[in-house]
């Protein structure tokens, strides 16, 4: 689903919303969401999951083209666990351990 899919499910689905307040809604969630991570911090929905940024050491890599050693650099990088009841919707007939 598109960002502007989503805005036009919740102008549909919540009739007291207009489309620029849908939008902002949307922008404000997404955006908190981004700053939350950039500072170190989890993020949890209930029923839907959690993000994190998780930790990637240096390392050495290869360039495919040319074979050639590349140093990666450390870096974070977002992490996205689904929560149980996302999983369940996604696949209700595969047991989860």
């Amino acid at each position: 689903m598109t960002r502007s899919k989503l805005i036009a499910q919740l102008v549909e689905r919540f009739l007291t919303l207009s489309a620029k307040d849908s939008e902002v809604a949307v922008s404000l969630i997404i955006d908190s969401i981004g700053d939350a991570l950039a500072h170190g911090h989890r993020i949890e929905i209930r029923g839907f999951g959690s993000f994190r940024a998780i930790y990637r050491r240096p390392r050495i890599g290869r360039n495919p083209r040319s074979g050639e050693r590349v140093d990666v650099p450390a870096k974070y990088v977002p992490h996205f666990k689904a929560g149980m009841q996302l999983r369940e919707r996604v696949d209700p007939n595969l047991v989860w351990v």
